[in-house]
């Protein structure tokens, strides 16, 4: 099979990070097996869901690391004119749900790896499939332990999300956090003599957008992002039960992305002081008032020198490719942290159709994706 059938096979399977990915997971173990691979499945801890890691070639020096993940978002609640878990192809065109994010890079990746099984490696090439990357580079991470207690540092990691073949040498680190604001109950006819505590998240978002304008004012900048420093976003608030009840209760969820020059810690530090100042305001009449943070979720930031040596043997097998850095995160930092392994991101497609009703990726970006691996897979051969 070639890439575009082998992508229509990959997108066959609804991956969506809610659901089981064993299905795809069995194909390509199955697949790689058939080429010669050395091939080991790793189940999460509720056997749901797998990472998948795979060899070809010789086992005992240091190779290259082709990554990606096999969860999608979800469709449901989008506009799509034909089935998302279906390949559809018009002119250039090649439709459905993780085309670009990012089952066409798998694609690629499996189509190169029958060609290495073919040649003759004096380097081996290595594939890691992951789980739940998109809810927070979170299932990647069991299978980095593993990797990292047999010492394996390869030479190079490629992780293939969506960049249009452009080279990205860094994305921001993100820290998802919940802030659950805490009140006093009243009959809201006699709403002043309680404390409201969607008013309370009320004045965190306005700190939290305080912070922000000082931070893009004031702060580090990198102008190779789509926005140049680093950032606060509130994506949900939580709060009230009735309308005639002073709420006691609101919760909102944040997130800070941070550039690489940044100290997240020392930015959620400062916002943990607005916090408490905040809810400090009012324990004069009602001593249950506060705001606790609690953090979630984080995943390290990228940062690539442009003259370092994995982005000068990219351009051995890239044609002048252009440098970039990407707005959305990656498993990639988490590679470099856990194993020391160098990672570039560079992927077919664009971030510009992925999560979105009718994604694609045109047959140019495969067949761009398809050369530069062959050229890789050549280049292991000679190393």
């Amino acid at each position: 099979m070639g890439s575009i059938e082998l992508l229509e096979e990959l997108v066959g399977f609804p991956t969506v990070s809610a659901a089981p990915n064993f299905a795809l997971i069995d194909f390509v173990r199955d697949y790689l097996t058939g080429l010669g691979a050395t091939v080991e499945v790793m189940p999460n801890a509720e056997r749901s869901k797998a990472n998948l890691f795979a060899t070809l070639g010789p086992t005992d020096r240091a190779g290259v690391l082709l990554a990606g993940h096999s969860d999608v978002v979800p469709a449901e609640g989008q506009n799509w004119s034909g089935d998302p878990f279906a390949l559809r192809r018009k002119d250039d065109r090649l439709y459905g749900r993780g085309t670009a994010d990012m089952k066409g890079f798998l694609a690629s990746v499996l189509n190169a790896a029958e060609l290495a099984s073919k040649t003759p490696l004096a380097t081996p090439l290595h594939i890691a499939f992951s789980y739940d990357e998109e809810i927070g580079c979170v299932g990647v991470r069991p299978m980095l332990e593993r990797l990292a207690r047999r010492d394996f540092h390869p030479r190079a990691c490629f992780i293939g999300e969506p960049t249009s073949m452009k080279l990205a040498l860094g994305h921001k680190g993100k820290m998802a956090a919940r802030a659950t604001c805490c009140g006093v109950a009243a009959h809201s006819a006699l709403a002043p003599t309680g404390l409201n505590a969607i008013h309370l998240a009320c004045d965190f978002i306005a700190a939290l957008r305080t912070r922000q304008n000082d931070i893009a004012a004031h702060g580090h900048r990198d102008e190779a992002y789509d926005v140049p420093y680093s950032t606060i976003h509130v994506g949900t608030i939580r709060g009230g039960t009735v309308l005639n009840i002073v709420p006691t209760r609101a919760t909102l969820d944040f997130e800070i992305r941070t550039l690489a020059q940044d100290d997240e810690a020392a930015i959620l530090s400062a916002i943990e002081a607005d916090a408490e100042r905040l809810a400090a305001a009012h324990r004069a009449a009602h001593p249950e008032a506060a705001i606790d943070i609690e953090k979630l979720n984080a995943y390290p930031g990228l940062d690539v020198a442009a003259d370092a040596e994995i982005v000068a043997f990219m351009r051995t097998i890239l044609d002048e490719p252009e440098l970039t850095r990407i707005a959305f995160g990656t498993e990639g930092g988490l590679y470099t942290r856990e194993l020391g392994i160098p990672v570039i991101v560079c992927g077919p497609g664009s971030m510009d159709q992925g999560h979105k009703a009718d994604e694609f990726v045109t047959t140019r970006q495969i067949e761009l994706c398809d050369d530069m691996l062959a050229r890789l897979v050549g280049r292991l051969a000679e190393d």
